[in-house]
């Protein structure tokens, strides 16, 4: 990371974060605040100091500093803190690194170390007494390697005024590692450091030391910062390796009342971001009084040369089965290759077609049961043939072993360049892995999600497993949701808002058997249990109330279970009115007596009235005309009546011809 940091330096400026304590000074409780070690936040509120990093890093920034300027012995002491030198500076990095993993975005993170606030002189003969810079060699050294232990990128050594324990302090480092070097000096209006040397002087010294960045950082703004650094541009013309940097304050600061107020504003510093690049400075950013704001001003005023440094990194494109490879944003992977997910906040196809109120025909697909997706990749291009844009993929339905729905819907983009609805049960995994998986889900670009609770576990293959539902499907609707605002199940951040398209299932095939609910708890193991004051409740009841409560959690559609007459939806509406949510109806068409015997009769949650198996007995061989034609009048009959805005339909016993044929008639 070291070499790719001083390489990505090379190829264009990086951009870094401004201030840490500007905005902790503004966030922490008024009094608190000017009497507090800011270095220690990061222990008693790291996560506030997480969230400034991150802003910063979604602000644009792509070098982002740990909250440890005055994370030495001789200023933690001041605090009763000499001791927690290595607890400050590695959990700051841990914190830093936290914020870069959440956003998902490539930083370096950068190691802060500011000056010791000793005196660098001795009162009497104003001369550096050798024993003290050993000693503060020695406290450099202790915070650096603290910073190493956890992980940083790159040191930087920020606001010194006096050259002397720059020198001490770089020297620290050197001992310590072989990471890049940023040192920075801090100059008053009269273009000096507060021990008297130019520009030019500080940029020689720090080359020939061997500082890889050489720059000016605080005390003054843009402009006089601006000044600083070309004068030591000049200086570094014999020292081509050598790169500048510049991190001025938002100006001088006013004090009102207990307060320092900056008048810089965003806009100023991305003038100036432009023309500290035409000086030549590589590394661009902020100091006191900066914001988020003055780093995405910046980031815009450069164009895009803050992009990440994918370039630097090595392709590696992969394919599977002759399918095009699959490109991860900012990955480096086919850089040139426009972005196969969609950006979170776009719309799903989905999504947009329902609130435009078009009328939406899905085909549902079940993985295949082994390691050849061909067969279910061939049918969804029959099918995509017959104008479906949409696939909703079962998760094991049955409780049988298949392959990854999420690795099926990643083919089917890629393939076929379908879209489609993710069922997502809670049967299989625990509050982890399903959070896990969702995450993993957004950043393929699958982003319609099903959330269901799942079937049973002994309807399956395996009878003596245990299901896991730590939550049920009205839960996971929640988290869903929640990951929408930018948050996961327990509170922290995701690094951003997703956007998932959320729906619920809805069964309309209910009978008034009573259930025992007690019972029916233990078997599903629900985190929550049903909120109802019976013991025992009709099916019919308790999915009534699971519908209110998936309603209630902002389910964005409902897709029911297949029904073959429109009496059921009808009672449904009697007794819930019509969902303020589109609706989507599913459907099995039929293709022989045998096939409506078999779901009648032996599939959980279809009930097939005796009419239509009566029609499909006398329909005798023409039993797969007549059922498309049952599907097609039944569809139709509930679109024009307004009682759905949508379909999907579900291909029996791998008739992908029989789905097509109806999809076909629906869609023109």
């Amino acid at each position: 990371m070291n070499e790719l940091f001083l390489e990505r330096l090379q190829q264009k400026p990086l951009l870094a974060d401004g201030a840490m304590g500007t905005l902790l000074y503004s966030r922490l409780p008024g009094a608190a605040a000017r009497s507090r070690c800011f270095d220690e936040v990061t222990l008693s509120r790291p996560e506030l100091v997480r969230a400034i990093h991150q802003e910063y890093i979604q602000a644009g920034a792509q070098v982002i500093e740990t909250n440890t300027f005055g994370a030495n012995r001789a200023k933690l002491s001041n605090y009763d803190l000499a001791d927690k030198v290595r607890d400050i500076n590695f959990r700051a990095v841990y914190l830093a690194r936290e914020a870069r993993e959440i956003t998902g975005e490539q930083v370096f993170l950068a190691g802060a170390v500011g000056p010791s606030g000793r005196p660098m002189q001795t009162r009497l003969t104003g001369e550096h007494d050798e024993q003290r810079m050993i000693e503060l060699r020695a406290i450099f050294r202790e915070q650096v390697e603290a910073l190493l232990e956890g992980g940083v990128d790159v040191i930087i050594l920020e606001t010194f005024s006096d050259l002397t324990e720059l020198r001490q302090a770089l020297l620290a480092v050197k001992e310590s590692c072989d990471l890049p070097i940023i040192a920075q000096m801090s100059f008053g209006e009269d273009g000096r450091t507060l021990s008297g040397q130019s520009p030019a002087r500080v940029a020689l010294v720090l080359a020939e030391l061997g500082a890889n960045v050489i720059g000016a950082n605080c005390s003054v703004g843009p402009s006089g910062t601006l000044d600083v650094v070309e004068e030591m541009a000049a200086a570094l013309r014999p020292f081509p390796k050598a790169m500048l940097s510049a991190q001025p304050n938002a100006g001088l600061p006013s004090r009102i009342e207990h307060r320092f107020l900056y008048v810089s504003t965003p806009e100023y510093f991305a003038d100036y971001a432009q023309r500290f690049v035409g000086a030549g400075v590589r590394l661009v950013g902020g100091c006191c009084g900066t914001t988020p704001r003055h780093i995405a001003a910046m980031r815009r005023s450069l164009g895009e040369p803050m992009k990440s440094f994918a370039s630097a990194l090595p392709a590696a494109p992969a394919t599977i089965s002759g399918a095009p490879a699959v490109v991860i944003p900012g990955s480096g992977i086919l850089p040139d290759t426009d972005e196969v997910a969609p950006k979170a906040g776009t719309p799903t196809r989905l999504q947009h077609k329902l609130e435009a109120g078009e009328f939406v025909v899905m085909v549902e697909l079940d993985p295949p049961k082994g390691l050849n997706p061909t067969k279910i990749l061939e049918g969804a291009r029959l099918v995509k043939e017959a104008g479906v844009e949409l696939i909703d993929i079962g998760d094991s339905p049955m409780a049988r072993v298949r392959m990854s729905c999420l690795s099926l819907a990643r083919l089917l983009r890629d393939h076929l360049d379908l879209e489609t609805v993710l069922h997502f049960t809670t049967r299989d995994r625990n509050l982890m892995a399903l959070q896990a998986d969702l995450l993993g889900a957004h950043a393929l670009g699958v982003r319609n999600i099903l959330a269901l609770t799942g079937d049973p576990i002994r309807a399956g293959e395996y009878p003596n497993l245990t299901g896991v539902w730590n939550v049920d499907s009205v839960e996971l609707i929640r988290i869903l949701k929640g990951m929408n605002e930018g948050h996961d199940a327990a509170g922290a951040s995701i690094g951003g808002a997703a956007s998932f398209f959320v729906g619920a299932a809805l069964n309309l095939n209910m009978s008034d058997e009573v259930i025992d609910l007690d019972r029916e708890r233990s078997r599903r193991k629900l985190k929550n249990g049903y909120e109802v004051d019976e013991p025992q409740i009709s099916e019919q009841e308790l999915e009534l109330e699971r519908y209110d409560r998936k309603i209630a959690a902002c389910a964005d559609y409902i897709m029911t279970q297949p029904i073959y007459d429109l009496e059921r939806l009808e009672r449904f509406f009697e007794r819930k009115g019509r969902p303020p949510v589109p609706l989507l109806l599913g459907m099995i068409p039929l293709h022989s007596s045998k096939h409506a015997e078999y779901l009648h009769n032996e599939v959980p949650g279809i009930i097939i009235p005796d009419a239509v198996r009566s029609r499909m007995r006398e329909a005798g061989e023409r039993g797969r005309e007549t059922g498309m034609e049952l599907a097609r009048q039944l569809l139709t009959e509930a679109k024009a009546r307004g009682y759905i805005q949508g379909c999907y339909l579900l291909p029996s016993f791998g008739r992908y011809d029989v789905v097509s044929s109806v999809a076909r008639s629906l869609l023109e």
